[in-house]
């Protein structure tokens, strides 16, 4: 049973199709959560990443991995709908095995340090138990409207 579906991500990520990487929430522990994926051939990046041999591109694997991450740092503060969690950094990335059209992605992200508007965090990606991929992101949280100059 997931504990947010996509409708209630949508409602914390700014994100939107084709760009929304995260289909729900299966843990959330106040500094660990856990995010799923549903890769399906009808992913707009199949069409040329690549034609005869569909992967997922690692970068959008990070973007999941932030997203999912994104999703915990703002579900801890009571203004989420005026900020914003851009990602600063990725460090240690490291892509095991092809992801490919039918898996599911199970991302695992856990907190390592929160300073202030500042979060690290290390993640796993697996498919059926099987690391796919790992980093660790560094985000920002961010006004939204930032004040004018």
């Amino acid at each position: 049973m997931p504990i947010m579906d996509v409708n209630e991500i949508r409602q914390i990520l700014p994100h939107r199709y084709p760009f929304l990487l995260v289909d729900r929430i299966v843990e959330l522990e106040a500094e660990r959560i856990v995010g799923i994926k549903n890769v399906t051939v009808n992913e707009p990046f199949f069409t040329g990443h690549f034609p005869d041999f569909p992967v997922m591109p690692g970068v959008l694997i990070i973007e999941a991995m932030a997203q999912t991450a994104g999703v915990l740092v703002l579900k801890s503060i009571p203004a989420r709908d005026s900020k914003l969690v851009l990602l600063v950094s990725v460090d240690g990335a490291r892509f095991r095995k092809p992801v490919v059209p039918g898996d599911q992605l199970r991302i695992e992200m856990t907190t390592i340090r929160r300073k202030g508007t500042v979060a690290k965090m290390t993640g796993r990606a697996t498919v059926d138990g099987v690391l796919v991929a790992e980093a660790e992101v560094m985000c920002s949280l961010q006004d939204k409207n930032p004040p004018a100059a």
